[in-house]
């Protein structure tokens, strides 16, 4: 049974998860995506820190292969206690 998505896999997909900016974040989340989409890219790594300087915003975007990968990169990443917020 295929599960319906409004996406075409394979398919270009930013994750973005942010953070306090006190730890190495950017990091931090590459090494979760990294579990996930092996194939991943240093090239394909923003970020961007917050106006105030406090927190840092991490982009990443990978070749999704499927809704499965991105629901375990998702589970991953907040259940991880410094991401605080992943898009």
């Amino acid at each position: 049974m295929s599960e319906e998505t409004l996406f075409e896999f394979p398919c270009q997909f930013p994750i973005k998860a942010m953070g306090k900016i006190d730890i190495e974040l950017d990091l931090l989340v590459i090494e979760i995506i990294r579990r996930h989409a092996p194939d991943l890219d240093h090239q394909s790594v923003k970020t961007r820190p917050s106006k105030d300087g406090n927190y840092l915003a991490v982009t990443v975007t990978i070749k999704a292969t499927g809704k499965q990968q991105l629901d375990a990169i998702y589970q991953d990443l907040t259940g991880h206690p410094h991401v605080l917020v992943a898009l």
